[in-house]
């Protein structure tokens, strides 16, 4: 087919067994996320696929090829936004400097001239002067060095995915060129792998026939030809140019999870959080202070689930939010994470747009779309000075509490460009501090500094008033005036559960009745929570 259509996973097996998600439908947020750091709009990669899916077809491959296609085709550039620092350093705004880099043919004159025109940018005259002589003496060793980097890092994330090993070639070999003048250093020819090769080409053709049109798209394709691109992948486009583009915006994410060649199972839940774990991992390399951020996060959110007695699937949930929770931080440049003083108002704004893009990025399927609907709340504050929404305590989960504190507490035991790690006991009275602010649940912080290790303080890790989590979550319903059934429904447990509960919450809260149980509900700031939910 024209489109490279394969058969699809059936609807039925997504339905009764195992997590729901498919890895590709992971693969799809991963490259949802690279457009970010890539300074391209969004989708980018995904039409840079279908692109290459055709491409596929035209050159006659075999259905293992074309699976190999698929996926370098959605990754290719997935490394390029980690290690930002690196590339910041030298060309200031990481994202810009790629956004245009795509459009150019990275070898000889051309590259150098469009290199040094953007080295020591923003830095200071003398400053802009020493780093582009650093650079010409260096033929840009210290960038070269850097996408090496980058491809070594999305290789390891394919190995860590389960991918094959073509498709951690085609990784490794995003900066590979046909005439052997890319990397890795002499890689040319028919020696780059064909996903890599086909990968290259489709890619650009996005660039150019967005922005220029087809005819654009084919004189780029042309002049690249036996340089850049192999001829025979470059002859493919030639083929038929339209045919090539027609309908690429249309659907993309739906026709990209239609056209996957090979019918994956769909993941286990082990195998997403392994998955998770990996995309979390590899996000933290963003820059380099990030690393262990994600896991460390997530170790902290599961032992204060756990201490506050949330139901297992909330905590499984939660686990997976922080784990990706920064995944947001591709879309925003490495001068603002780098930032060694106080930012600027723009450079805060675009510093808080990362707790939504996290949201936008796992958008689908439903269960990553409630996966990032909980991720996107590590920056709300019970007062609802935090952000992206600016929501206060009577709008956050009890999960949402604890990733929250779970996120700050191991910030700030990390370093960061405008301070030192805090001690574990500066970070737990800073910590406090927030609580007695209000900006932090107080029983939330002391499960999440137990789980750290620390002692905890006056309040118990549960809900007011002595309520556990589960019992303060049904608190919430009961006051919305819920029946136990749809309390139970709600929350996925037995009416005659909900029934045990009510009695003790009125016990505890020392009241006889739904409107008693409704008023100290709204004292304590629970109504208007969704509980064990995972939006604010």
């Amino acid at each position: 087919m024209a489109d490279g259509r394969r058969p699809g996973p059936t609807a039925s097996l997504a339905a009764v067994s195992g997590s729901g998600v498919r890895l590709s439908e992971v693969m799809v947020a991963l490259s949802l996320a690279t457009d970010l750091g890539f300074g391209q709009p969004p989708e980018h990669m995904l039409r840079s696929a279908r692109i290459a899916m055709r491409l596929g077809d035209r050159l006659g491959l075999t259905p293992a090829d074309l699976a190999a296609v698929y996926d370098v085709g959605v990754l290719t550039y997935v490394g390029c936004p980690v290690y930002g620092d690196e590339s910041s350093a030298l060309f200031g705004d990481d994202i810009e400097f790629r956004s245009k880099a795509v459009e150019v043919d990275l070898a000889g004159f051309p590259a150098m001239v469009f290199m040094l025109r953007r080295s020591g940018y923003g830095t200071g005259v003398w400053n802009r002067i020493r780093r582009t002589a650093a650079f010409m003496a260096t033929n840009g060793r210290a960038l070269l060095e850097a996408m090496a980097e980058h491809c070594a890092a999305a290789g390891q994330l394919a190995g860590r995915l389960g991918l094959g090993d073509e498709v951690r070639a085609g990784l490794e070999q995003a900066y590979a060129r046909w005439d052997g003048r890319g990397l890795p250093k002499g890689l040319g020819g028919s020696d780059v792998s064909l996903a890599a090769r086909i990968a290259h080409v489709a890619e650009a053709c996005e660039v150019f026939e967005r922005k220029a049109g087809v005819d654009a798209a084919v004189e780029m394709v042309r002049s690249r030809s036996g340089s850049h691109f192999d001829p025979e992948v470059a002859a493919a486009v030639e083929t038929d140019p339209k045919g090539l583009f027609d309908g690429i915006d249309e659907d993309t994410v739906d026709e990209v999870l239609d056209v996957e060649p090979v019918e994956r199972p769909v993941l286990g839940e082990d195998e997403l959080d392994g998955v998770l774990r990996a995309v979390g991992d590899f996000c933290d390399m963003r820059c380099p202070y990030f690393a262990g951020h994600a896991a460390g996060t997530a170790e902290l959110a599961v032992g204060a689930a756990e201490a506050m007695q949330l139901p297992p699937s909330e905590t499984r949930l939660l686990r997976r939010a922080a784990l990706v929770h920064d995944v947001g931080r591709f879309g925003v440049p490495a001068t603002v994470w780098d930032r060694p003083g106080p930012l600027s108002s723009g450079d805060r704004e675009r510093m808080r747009m990362h707790a939504y893009l996290v949201e936008r990025i796992f958008s689908r399927p439903e269960p990553l779309r409630r996966v990032g609907l909980l991720a996107a709340t590590h920056h709300e504050r019970m007062d609802g000075s935090g952000y992206h929404r600016g929501v206060g305590g009577a709008m956050l989960s009890s999960s949402a509490r604890v990733l929250a504190a779970a996120d700050a507490y191991h910030a700030m035991r990390q370093p960061r460009p405008h301070r030192p790690a805090h001690t574990a006991e500066e970070a737990a009275r800073l910590l406090r501090a927030e609580a007695s602010a209000g900006r932090l649940d107080p029983a939330v912080v002391d499960g999440v500094l137990s789980a750290a290790g620390l002692p905890a303080g006056r309040s118990r890790a549960g809900g007011p008033a002595g309520l556990t989590a589960r019992e303060a979550d049904v608190l919430a319903l009961l006051a919305q005036g819920l029946p136990n059934k749809g309390i139970a429904t709600q929350l996925g447990i037995s009416a005659k559960t909900v029934g045990n509960h009510v009695e003790h919450i009125y016990s505890k809260l020392g009241v006889t009745n739904r409107a008693g149980a409704a008023m100290r509900a709204m004292q304590h700031g629970l109504v208007g929570a969704v509980p064990g939910a995972n939006t604010p």
